[in-house]
């Protein structure tokens, strides 16, 4: 057996488990697709918008066994980053950073680089396939405050549950189609919003520094004075 056919039976055995334990399998379905497992969240959302419209399933239960289960998985790898990935890249940068071309301050500076823009990375990462998987990883390692990790999980992966939801819902079986269409706009509007919050930061760093030199320049014509 080779390791696609096992990743397919691996899903197709956790489907069946999920389909039997109602919303609790949406919990653990969605606990498994955040964490390594490359788990679909579609199989398991779209029919849950659609038992949704039929009566036989609740939006609010549907809602919040998906961000649990969300949390739960993205915590996992977020916890494996934090302690196994971080000793190990300390580990690596003291030993072998000369030959690696890493030290202290550039592992410094990718911490604060992820301090500074977290928030955007993990609410756009939530929304993109694949990556919303792996996005939690560099959040353990950079040290991200866990509350605002939580926080902007719940956010990416609530805008992402709806959407697949409300697929679910409208469409039925026939949501498919309409899914890659779906998934194209969401990278696109990711995109942008990286793009308008780039732009932004960039725009109120340089009001800082205008301010900075308005100081310095009042500074030195009162010393003058």
């Amino acid at each position: 057996m080779g390791i696609i056919d096992y990743l397919s039976s691996i899903t197709n055995a956790l489907l069946l488990l999920i389909n039997s334990l109602g919303y609790v399998g949406i919990f653990i379905g969605m606990a498994v697709e955040s964490s390594f497992f490359p788990f679909p969240s579609e199989i398991i959302l779209i029919p849950a918008g659609a038992l949704i419209a039929q009566g036989k399933m609740a939006l609010i239960p549907v809602f919040i066994a998906s961000i649990l289960g969300s949390i739960v998985g993205s915590l996992v790898n977020y916890y494996l980053a934090l302690t196994i990935g971080r000793k190990s890249a300390d580990f690596l940068v003291d030993k072998y950073g000369k030959f690696l071309f890493l030290d202290k301050e550039k592992l410094a500076k990718t911490d604060l680089y992820f301090k500074k823009h977290g928030e955007i990375i993990i609410f756009v990462g939530r929304l993109i396939p694949i990556v919303r998987q792996e996005v939690s990883l560099p959040a353990g390692f950079a040290k991200m405050h866990p509350g605002k990790f939580i926080l902007f999980t719940v956010l990416g992966a609530g805008t992402w549950t709806a959407l697949l939801v409300a697929l679910g819902y409208f469409f039925g079986s026939n949501a498919q189609p309409v899914l890659k269409i779906v998934t194209a706009a969401v990278i696109a509007v990711a995109i942008l919003i990286v793009v308008i919050y780039y732009y932004r930061q960039r725009l109120i760093a340089r009001a800082m520094n205008r301010e900075i030199a308005m100081k310095a320049m009042k500074a030195a014509e009162r010393k003058k004075k």
